[in-house]
């Protein structure tokens, strides 16, 4: 029986965890609702801890080197400790809370490429710990958020990709261990710019929202970087007019920079 149990421990013949998602559609500072089942194994066994977060996949610069690394950005524990019996089995609901600053996955109803987000489950057994695997979670955007993205496709710009960058933006509201970019491809009207990069970083009142603007290398100058940071309601948006706004604002400083 010892031996066993010992098996058991080191996930031969233990308890199985499977997470099952109400609804994998989700906004930021909304909820993502669903049960872990375990499936008690061949013997009995000690569940010393039971929790859900939420997890990331972000891109990390060192030096010269770039990797990627899974960050687990949110953590829920899901009660105390129980015994699970063999062959028995246990569901626990639980109500996952998003951060307001979980990046967005979804845009125009597609998946984001890069986007790797997803909720986790971890069960603590007797000096083990099994995780399961990623459940992926659809994040759309906030209205605010949809606002300013559908503003860039009205003045042209093409989604190019979008990824997590493992660091932090000064003088923002940011709480997380990493930021979202969004980039799009500038459209012909603006000759002197490459493209832009789009970052949100929200709370439960009002976003930041950071434009860094690269322009195009000419042949004798090297391309460079213009940044741009703005406050923007979650319930005062539709107060602006984000197309003009943008375009406004992108033509006042390229023709600064004589890019356009």
């Amino acid at each position: 029986m010892g031996f066993k149990k010992l098996l058991a421990s080191m996930g031969a013949g233990g308890a199985s965890v499977e997470t099952v998602l109400t609804e994998e559609n989700v906004v930021p500072g909304g909820v993502v609702q669903g049960e872990v089942r375990i499936q008690g194994g061949s013997v009995a066994q000690q569940i010393e801890g039971l929790s859900v977060g939420l997890q990331a996949r972000v891109e990390v610069e060192s030096g010269d080197n770039e990797y990627k690394q899974d960050i687990e950005f949110h953590k829920q524990r899901l009660g105390g400790a129980f015994e699970v019996q063999p062959g028995a089995a246990h569901a626990v609901p639980f109500a996952l809370e998003i951060p307001w600053e979980t990046p967005v996955t979804m845009f125009l109803g597609r998946h984001l490429t890069g986007m790797n987000v997803g909720v986790t489950t971890e069960l603590e057994i007797a000096r083990a710990v099994d995780s399961g695997d990623l459940d992926p979670v659809n994040v759309h955007p906030l209205p605010a958020q949809q606002a300013i993205l559908d503003a860039f496709g009205a003045l042209g710009f093409r989604f190019k990709g979008a990824d997590l960058e493992r660091g932090h933006i000064r003088g923002t509201r940011q709480r997380l261990p990493f930021y979202q970019e969004i980039e799009f491809f500038a459209p012909q009207q603006y000759r002197g710019l490459n493209q832009v990069e789009l970052t949100f970083v929200a709370d439960d009142n009002e976003m930041d929202v950071i434009l860094e603007m690269d322009k195009k290398p000419g042949l004798f100058t090297e391309g460079s970087d213009s940044y741009r940071a703005f406050q923007v309601g979650l319930t005062s948006f539709q107060e602006t007019d984000w197309t003009a706004y943008l375009n406004q604002w992108l033509a006042q400083v390229g023709g600064k920079r004589n890019w356009f």
